[in-house]
């Protein structure tokens, strides 16, 4: 059942674990890990409302040269009658701006997206909605752009994932509407406490045109190299408890748990959120001090 009251329009896909899934927020990422990567991520939003979104997303990037990189990503996202599956190539170059090895970025993606609605799933405010035609894997073009700006311990970027305003489910008018716009801007410093211990406190601000801005603040500690604890924090919608597990120096694997702090806390039972990282380290991209970003 849809629900009036999802009032915040939600457009994109978005996760909890923004800080270990970059490249999907902002292509200028691609490849600055020095190896390659794989992520995975499965989030199962606002459990217990039927038509509520689910997203299972999956990335691979690689440096392709000293200041170049080159990644896939695949996002599947469903909400309601609708369904969106993202398939996008990115590539990203770097400047080297200092002798202390600070880099910006330049990024950019592009791909497409098949677009889908089906009327005869779930049960809508206006019964007649279900009589409207449904739309079978439209296909659309879809060209983003970032800059990500990283040193050893700290990073800064701006993007948008699509210049082109496309078709997308809307469900508050419960319609097919135009897209809009969107703007990311995401940042996070590492802070060494000690030589087992590291503090990153992070940000994701998201602007979509004609919508309030959408604001994560999060705070998460490394230990030992291994173990991750956080929070995070979503702006009038919920707060996030964050757990990882660094199981060998390739594989990761973290947990988040989300707490709706708005009307949709009487109607669902939170948000689980699994990622799995691995990544090919050799002895000859093995970084010496490996970032927590």
């Amino acid at each position: 059942m849809l629900l009036p009251m999802w009032t915040s329009a939600q457009q994109d896909p978005q996760v909890t674990h923004y800080m270990y899934n970059t490249m999907t927020v902002n292509p200028g990422y691609t490849g600055s890990r020095g190896h390659l990567a794989l992520i995975s991520l499965f989030r199962d939003q606002w459990v217990g409302i039927e038509g509520s979104p689910r997203t299972i997303t999956f990335g691979l990037d690689s440096p392709l040269s000293p200041f170049d990189g080159i990644g896939l990503s695949i996002v599947q996202d469903e909400l309601g009658p609708s369904e969106e599956t993202y398939i996008d190539a990115n590539y990203a170059h770097q400047l080297v701006l200092n002798n202390r090895g600070h880099r910006l970025a330049l990024g950019l993606k592009a791909g497409v997206r098949f677009f889908s609605l089906d009327w005869g799933k779930g049960i809508f405010r206006e019964p007649e909605t279900r009589f409207n035609e449904n739309i079978n894997s439209k296909l659309l073009p879809s060209v983003g752009a970032g800059v990500f700006y990283y040193t050893q311990n700290a990073y800064l970027g701006l993007s948008t994932p699509n210049v082109f305003t496309n078709a997308h489910y809307d469900e508050i008018q419960e319609a097919e509407a135009t897209e809009r716009l969107h703007l990311f801007l995401i940042g996070g410093y590492v802070f060494n406490l000690n030589s087992e211990l590291k503090f990153k406190p992070s940000f994701f601000v998201k602007q979509v045109t004609g919508a309030p801005i959408s604001v994560d603040v999060s705070a998460n500690f490394l230990i030992n190299n291994a173990l991750n604890l956080g929070v995070n924090y979503r702006w009038d919608d919920s707060v996030s408890g964050l757990f990882g597990f660094q199981i060998s120096p390739k594989f990761n694997v973290g947990y988040a748990y989300d707490y709706s702090i708005n009307n949709l806390n009487n109607y669902n039972t939170g948000t689980h959120e699994i990622f799995l990282r691995y990544q090919w380290i050799t002895r000859e991209n093995k970084l010496k001090s490996p970032r927590f970003f």
